[in-house]
């Protein structure tokens, strides 16, 4: 029986979920040799080897992943967050504003970005892409929780205060539906 790339990917995830990422690489590996064009094969290896703690390798399938697909935001994403993880600063950068090229309106690019500039201590730009992502998602939580770190930095008493209370709602309404 011939393996399909769709059964191997299915396979391979699973094994990784169960932290057999040896034997989950092996698997993208075959089903990349059958369909070495497919970007959801080598996102989901790079995704995989990101976990596995290799973040080379990560970059390298996440790379191929965006040269057979530039327009995918989670690839974007992921691409911006290894690189930031890294420490390429510049690259994460980079590869967030061309997600933000893609699509303007992603509101964790925008938080992706805020915390970028705020590893360089750039605390208004940070700002300034934290409430971008609040103004498209006003409930999202990392960037309101981002923005009221940021604001403290600024020493934007009023800000902060604002945003601790937007919080505490935020976790009133999640708690609600937790239960």
């Amino acid at each position: 029986m011939k393996e399909s790339p769709e059964k191997l990917n299915t396979q391979a995830i699973s094994l990784a979920s169960e932290g057999s990422f040896k034997e989950a690489v092996a698997c993208f590996h075959q089903a990349l040799l059958i369909e070495k064009s497919n970007y959801l094969l080598w996102y989901n290896l790079g995704l995989t080897y990101r976990d596995y703690g290799n973040l080379e390798l990560a970059k390298e399938a996440l790379l191929q992943a965006y040269k057979c697909n530039e327009y995918d935001q989670d690839v974007i994403e992921t691409l911006s967050l290894v690189c930031y993880a890294m420490d390429n600063i510049d690259a994460a950068f980079l590869y967030c504003r061309l997600g933000l090229e893609v699509n303007p309106e992603n509101p964790h690019m925008w938080n992706n970005m805020g915390v970028f500039f705020f590893s360089k201590g750039e605390y208004a730009d940070a700002s300034d892409a934290f409430e971008t992502a609040l103004s498209i998602y006003p409930h999202y939580y990392d960037a309101l929780y981002n923005l009221r770190d940021t604001y403290i930095e600024l020493n934007n008493t009023v800000g902060s205060e604002e945003c601790s209370l937007k919080l505490k709602f935020l976790s009133k309404k999640r708690e609600k539906y937790v239960r």
